[in-house]
This record gives C-alpha cells, structure tokens and sequence, in this order.
C-alpha cells in the first residue's frame, strides 16, 4: 500500500490521482494534501479521505477550512499553510510517493524537500524541472529516488526508454499537437484574441497552459524538461508537430528503431504509470485503434513559434535563462490573459528578458528564487513599456 502526498490536490492533475485512488483502492491512500485557495474541495476532499495532514495557501484559509472540519466532526486532520505547511504535506514520514502538481514555481520548495527526504517524485509540474532541474536532478541521484514524469510527452519518452540503454538513444522526438494557429497566417497573429488562443484543439487545460501552447512556449518547456530529466541535450531533443495527438512522444535509437508511445488522451494513465512504477498495472483505459487511420507529423515553423527557439536557446545556456524562460513567461501570459499586451508581443518581451538577465547558475532554491523574482520584474517592466514606448527594460 502506498501513501500518496499530492501537491495541487484540487487542480486537475490531483483530481485524477484522486480518481486513481479510488479505483484502487488495495494499492494506494491519501497520506497528505496541498490543496491552495480552494477550501470547498479541499473540505470535501479531507471529508473524503482523512489525510493525515493538509495545507492551504494562507492562514486565514487554513482556520477557515479547520473550523468547517470542526463543526463538521472531522478530526485528525491537521490543517496547515503556506510553503512551510505544503513542504510539511510532502515529507511527512508515512509517504511513500509525492505527485508534485502545483503550476509553477510554488511547487518547487516542497517538491526540493520531498526529494531530500527521500521520496520518490511524480512530476507534473515542468516548470519545477526548467527553474531548479540542476539541483532537483543533483539531489535526487544522491538521494537514489526517481524523478517520475507525468507529463504525457515526458511519460511516453519514460516508457519508451525503458527498452534500451541510455547509450543507445540516438534522440527523443517530442510531439505537439500545433496548437490552435498553426495554420494561421503570419500577418494575422497580431490580431489574435484571448478567446481564439483559448480554444485548444486537442486537450481541456488550465488557461496558461493553453496559451503556451497556443505559442508553443509549453513545447519549449518541455524540451529543457527532457534535457534535465533525461540527462541529453538539446540538440538531441526535437519536436515534431503531430495534430492527432495520438503518439504522445518517440525515443530513436541508434540501430534505427523508432519507438513510440501510443495512448487514449487520459492523464490517468500517465499518473497511474508513475505511481505503479515499475510496476503496470492494469487498467480500463484502453486505445480504440481505429485512431491511427490518419497519423500526421510534420516540422514546427520556428518563425511562426519564436518561443521554440527562445527555448533552445535557454537550454544550451542553462541556469538563469532557463529560470527567466519560465518567469517572463508567466508574466506575460497573465498580462496577455488581461488584454493588456497582444498575442505577438508574448515572445518579444520574453525575448527582451532573456537578453537583459545575467547570466548564472545557481546553487540553491533560495537563489533560483531570487532570479525567478529578478525576472518577473523586468518582465513587468517590459509589459509596461509596451503601454509606454520610452520606458525601457532595467
């Protein structure tokens, strides 16, 4: 039996562990929980899984949540908050695998912990691997705990390079479904709206995922993802635009052989590979082979996607690239979301960013915090200029 720790319990990615849970029931349990600002689900998710410890994103929500438990007869579930209570729900002594799912770098000191403490990691949370990989990946071969990917296109490379040597893969093939523009004409993407960017033609997401992958940012995440996970470069990484979605991610081996994963658009599966690893365990989501009549695979347009590129190019240069890669973005993707900047200016103000930050490489979370901050601000100041043509990036 193992005790499940869940970092983002009420976001998808915690729902579908939930879900995997409850179907099996002899295999896995609720130990702890990271729930953020929602307290309604995560009062019904300690009323339906009694973790030993759960924690909120402040104090005021943490009494909130504790005094609902206590009129409800809830006990034994201690109710704790901030980073310092998330990083408690990670490390708790009787966990035994810890799914780090909270979106973006909040994420990254509780799943630094869990890995120090020795607990296996299920990853579905790429930005914790772009910010802090260097040291997560460190920490983790010292500590001899696996760094799990759930992420589909990182899951289907696992999978696949379980079949050979890591001396034998010639390069890893990262698909992406394009996204919604991918036909679009060049000249029309000044004029793309919030709502087109947001209808993503292949996967239900959260909306700053959608837009990355509107601008193919999250394929560049990805592959700086890899990079760190799979101990490869960059120049072994390619991407290949694959709107069916139906092979997840490919390994080519050096004799020639191409292997690749193939599976129903269900995170479960990916979660349930992780937490089972490595182990499979058998399941009810099963292909309808009849998918695979129409495969398409084709070559991103770097002019069309400029953040593939900005990618790259913060993978060969590592450390604060990475990290500013991750933060600028954010940032503008929100000021995007607000209508404050338009769909065109996401990957020049990125740009602008990438170019201004020092380089470095640090050595700890607190510095890897401290540069993450450092971009954000003059990301802020780049999404400022743009209302204001004489300001300019500091």
């Amino acid at each position: 039996m193992k005790q499940i720790a869940i970092l983002g319990s009420t976001g998808s990615i915690g729902q579908s562990t939930l879900s995997i849970v409850e179907k099996y029931p002899d295999r896995f349990a609720v130990a702890s929980l990271a729930a953020g600002k929602n307290v309604d689900a995560a009062f019904e998710q300690c009323k339906r899984w009694r973790p030993a410890v759960v924690s909120l994103a402040s104090e005021e929500l943490a009494d909130a949540l504790d005094l609902r438990l206590r009129q409800t007869g809830i006990t034994g579930v201690d109710v704790v908050y901030g980073t310092a209570g998330t990083v408690r729900a990670a490390k708790l002594p009787e966990v035994d695998f810890v799914v780090s799912a909270i979106v973006g770098v909040a994420g990254l000191e509780a799943t630094y912990a869990a890995v120090e403490a020795g607990k296996p990691v299920g990853l579905a949370n790429k930005e914790v691997m772009v910010a802090a990989g260097e040291i997560l990946v460190s920490a983790a071969r010292a500590k001899g705990v696996p760094l799990l990917p759930i992420d589909s296109e990182h899951n289907a490379i696992h999978q696949c390079m379980r079949a050979g040597k890591k001396r034998e893969v010639r390069r890893i093939w990262l698909t992406a479904s394009g996204g919604p523009f991918r036909n679009l004409p060049l000249s029309e993407f000044e004029n793309i709206t919030v709502e087109q960017a947001l209808k993503h033609p292949t996967w239900v997401m959260g909306r700053r995922i959608t837009i990355d992958s509107a601008t193919m940012l999250n394929k560049g995440l990805e592959i700086i993802e890899a990079c760190r996970l799979f101990d490869i470069p960059p120049s072994a990484v390619k991407v290949t635009v694959h709107p069916q979605s139906t092979v997840h991610s490919l390994v080519e081996y050096i004799d020639g052989s191409i292997l690749a994963q193939i599976s129903v658009t269900d995170m479960r599966l990916p979660i349930l590979y992780a937490m089972s690893y490595p182990e499979r365990v058998e399941s009810d989501l099963t292909f309808d082979m009849a998918a695979l009549g129409q495969l398409d695979f084709a070559p991103p347009d770097f002019e069309r996607f400029p953040c593939l590129r900005l990618a790259y190019e913060a993978a060969e240069q590592g450390g604060a690239h990475t990290i500013a890669l991750n933060a600028a973005d954010e940032v503008v993707v929100e000021a995007f979301l607000e209508r404050a900047i338009p769909f065109a200016a996401i990957p020049r103000t990125i740009e602008e960013v990438l170019e201004a930050i020092p380089e470095s490489h640090p050595a700890t979370i607190r510095e890897v915090l401290a540069l993450d901050q450092q971009a954000r601000e003059m990301a802020r100041c780049a999404v400022k200029s743009i209302a204001s043509p004489a300001g300019k990036l500091r």
